[in-house]
């Protein structure tokens, strides 16, 4: 089909054995003939007959091109043009008084309406989130952006869905190797299809075997804007309302859109009892294991007689009985996630109460194995970003194994090669952990703790912006 010149009959065997093809033929004066191929099903049909039929029937005598002239118009003339055009939403037509052929785009703006964001949900701030609309998720952020220099970069990946990709930053205020290389990226996919942006970050990705999410996605706007505004870049991708953010660092997965309309005071507090949390979701089973299999003559001895009295008939050891209690609920977070919603809510209270109870009361399980293992599930969840939740099941997996062999000592040890991993990952690049390794002393106002705004004076130096000052005037 390359390079192949447009016929009536070429285009009729290329839309063949396509139900939602239609193709129209009309008479006008002089004998010339208009020719119409369009995909019902990608166009919007009232503009047609707003935008090409009343034009054309209006003039019949004259030109197409020129009854045309109000709407958008490009001109054809390769097989493959009118092939992208058609499935695009474009009416292709052609007018044999001038031999010309002609698209008029149509895409018919099928899209949900705009809705507060599900995965992200905060209680003050922007309520609007992305749709599977990308010309609708540009506009959210040009909003909110207005200016010239918010750049975007086409770009179609897939060689079956042929999905549309736009990359956006801030030209002379984000880091041109970061576009470099984000161009790279993107360039050098090779695949067939992609449907969500996940699928995108897969192949962008500098590490294709951590657990770790290296993009950060998002469905917020207001989240893009303020990435663009400190020197990142954002991908977004066409049928999907996830937008990619990079590159971060690991601790960007820890922070949320609310932390900067909370005061600074209590969004510090809250953004520490994350971190805390997601370390007790990771540490606290194995803990157990580590103490009632290795370490039990460190307990208090008012503490060691309760454990010993709730494991006294208990069949399993520590480590049998951590790891199918975790498993279990493991299956049913799972199981809740794939019900519908009303009937995952009764799932969930069935299998945290119901099922935890009889457990303790059929002597698979002692007290104190569900009083933690409830601390560690509700702790996993304090994490904002969905991904590293998920990363976390693993890694308590990990220390688990760790912890009934090697006891404390072996957490430990998995706490250090856990940094060490962190250590060696990058985003685009740039350092993972940073600004602890390497080192950004100034960053560190935005990091564990949340400080003011008015501190904030300028960008992180981790992204090396072209524009380090965030005000525009200096005294």
């Amino acid at each position: 089909m390359t390079h192949t010149e447009i016929t009536t009959g070429s285009l009729h065997q290329l839309l063949s054995n396509m139900d939602d093809a239609e193709f129209i033929e009309a008479r006008a004066a002089l004998g010339r003939k208009i020719s119409l191929y369009y995909i019902r099903t990608l166009i919007d049909q009232e503009r047609l007959n707003e935008v090409v039929v009343e034009p054309l029937v209006r003039d019949p005598d004259r030109a197409a091109i020129q009854c045309l002239a109000a709407s958008k118009v490009i001109t054809i003339s390769r097989l493959e043009e009118a092939h992208k055009q058609l499935l695009s939403g474009a009416v292709v037509l052609n007018d044999t008084a001038t031999d010309i052929w002609l698209a008029v785009p149509l895409e018919n703006p099928l899209s949900r309406s705009v809705e507060s964001s599900e995965t992200e949900t905060i209680i003050y701030g922007a309520k609007d989130s992305f749709s599977e609309q990308i010309e609708q998720n540009i506009t959210m952020i040009r909003r909110r952006l207005p200016l010239a220099e918010l750049k975007t970069e086409k770009f179609t990946v897939g060689t079956l869905s042929k999905t549309t990709l736009m990359l956006m930053y801030m030209d002379g205020l984000t880091n041109p190797e970061f576009i470099e290389t984000a161009r790279s990226k993107i360039s050098n996919i090779d695949f067939d299809q992609f449907l969500d942006s996940s699928q995108v970050a897969a192949f962008m990705e500098d590490h294709h075997h951590t657990i770790f999410p290296q993009f950060l996605e998002t469905d917020r706007p207001d989240a893009c804007a303020n990435a663009l505004g400190i020197g990142k870049l954002v991908i977004l991708v066409n049928n999907t309302p996830y937008a990619l953010i990079a590159p971060i660092t690991f601790f960007h997965l820890f922070q949320s859109p609310e932390d900067y309309f909370l005061r600074w005071p209590v969004a510090s507090f809250f953004r520490c009892i994350r971190y805390f949390g997601f370390f007790l979701s990771v540490v606290l089973m194995p803990f157990y294991v580590a103490l009632a299999t290795h370490h039990y003559q460190m307990l208090p001895l008012q503490i060691l007689y309760v454990l010993l009295e709730s494991r006294s008939k208990l069949p399993f050891s520590p480590f049998w009985e951590a790891f199918i209690m975790m498993i279990t609920l493991e299956i049913i977070k799972e199981a809740s996630l794939r019900m519908p919603t009303k009937t995952s809510q009764t799932l969930g209270i069935i299998g945290g109460i119901v099922m935890g109870q009889a457990a303790v009361q059929a002597g698979f399980a002692s007290k104190v194995l569900i009083v933690f293992m409830g601390i560690s599930a509700i702790s996993s969840f304090l994490v904002p970003n969905y991904l590293m939740t998920r990363s976390s099941t693993l890694i308590q997996f990990v220390f688990l194994v760790l912890s009934a062999f090697l006891g404390i000592p072996g957490i430990i040890m998995g706490i250090i090669v856990f940094l060490i991993h962190l250590n060696g990952l990058s985003s685009l690049k740039q350092p993972f952990f940073a600004p602890v390794s390497p080192f950004y002393g100034k960053e560190w106002f935005d990091l564990f703790i949340r400080g003011p705004l008015t501190w904030m004076k300028t960008r992180p130096e981790s992204l090396r912006p072209l524009q380090i000052w965030r005000y525009s005037k200096r005294r």
